[in-house]
Parts: structure tokens; C-alpha cells; sequence
């Protein structure tokens, strides 16, 4: 979220550097002169940090500034991969639907994410543990085919079934 900026009568600074609206540094002024610099040029005094001696401000339109600094705090939260998503294959997947999980998976990995697969046992399939292992290696065998991947965690047992995490080579 956007800080609250202190702009032309709020700045209580005595002296400030001024950044002029093409982003020229002035110098060092006294509040007032640059107040009348602003006045002058129809701008605004905004003050960009208090945290430094003298102050930073800079010249230019209020508006225009706060909606520059919004798309950058916007871009900043856009999607950076490298999340970790999931798709879960289950005991009697057809084949088709297999296909259309590795399409899923796939772009995924393109967008640089890691892909947690999963595949949960109920019941009497937990007695039927490598037909379950041969439907995740047929899973990897397809996804290997279209994608360089990388194993980060490798199969392993569950209370509930077996997981594994892939990443794109």
C-alpha cells in the first residue's frame, strides 16, 4: 500500500533537494523558494523522503505521481512464478483425462512454477500401491516428452497416497 506523501504546505523540512518535473536535481533550497518555484510553474511540492538530511522533493502533479507510483506497486504483484501449484491424478484416470492434466502441468512449468502431483488412495486401492506408482511414471513419462523437467521431491508415501514435486529443468 501507497504511504501518504506530505505535499506543498504539509512538508515541514526547512531545506530540501528539489528534483525538477523533467528530473533535474537544483540543489539544495529553502522551503519557501521552493514553494515559489512550484506556485510559478502551476505544480506541486512533493515530498519523495523525509528520511534523509535534507528532505527530497520534487516538482509535478500530485495526481500524475500517485497514479505512477500505483501501476509500479501493481507491477511489483504480478506474477513472479515459482509458486507451487497442484494437480491431483486419481486411481482410475483414463488416459485422455492423464493428457489433459500433463497439458495443465505444462504450463505450469512454462510459467516457471513448481507442481506438486498427487495421487490419494482410498480404501482397497492402498493395497494396489504400483498400479498407482505406474500411473504416476506414465504421468512423467508423457510430461518428459514435451518438457525437460526436474524431480525435487521424489515419490514418496503418504498416509493417504503418494506426492511428488517437479520443476522444470
Amino acid at each position: 500500500m501507497l504511504k501518504k506523501l506530505l505535499i506543498n504546505n504539509q512538508i515541514r523540512a526547512r531545506e530540501l533537494r528539489l528534483i525538477d518535473e523533467t528530473g533535474e536535481q537544483m540543489g539544495i533550497i529553502s522551503l519557501e523558494e521552493a514553494l515559489r518555484i512550484a506556485r510559478e510553474r502551476n505544480l506541486d511540492l512533493i515530498q519523495i523522503t523525509e528520511k534523509v538530511t535534507p528532505a527530497v522533493c520534487r516538482l509535478g502533479d500530485y495526481g500524475k505521481y500517485l497514479y505512477r507510483e500505483e501501476k509500479k506497486e501493481k507491477a511489483t504483484h504480478k506474477h513472479k512464478g515459482g509458486e507451487l501449484k497442484g494437480i491431483r491424478l486419481t486411481f482410475n484416470i483414463s488416459q485422455h483425462d492423464l493428457e489433459t492434466r500433463v497439458r495443465q502441468t505444462e504450463k505450469f512449468l512454462k510459467r516457471g512454477d513448481r507442481v506438486r502431483v498427487e495421487l490419494p488412495l482410498r480404501g482397497r486401492q492402498k493395497a494396489l500401491q504400483n498400479f498407482a506408482k505406474e500411473k504416476i511414471e506414465k504421468f512423467l513419462e508423457i510430461l518428459k516428452g514435451i518438457v525437460p523437467i526436474r524431480i525435487e521431491q521424489e515419490l514418496k508415501r503418504e498416509p493417504r497416497g503418494f506426492t511428488m514435486i517437479i520443476s522444470k529443468a
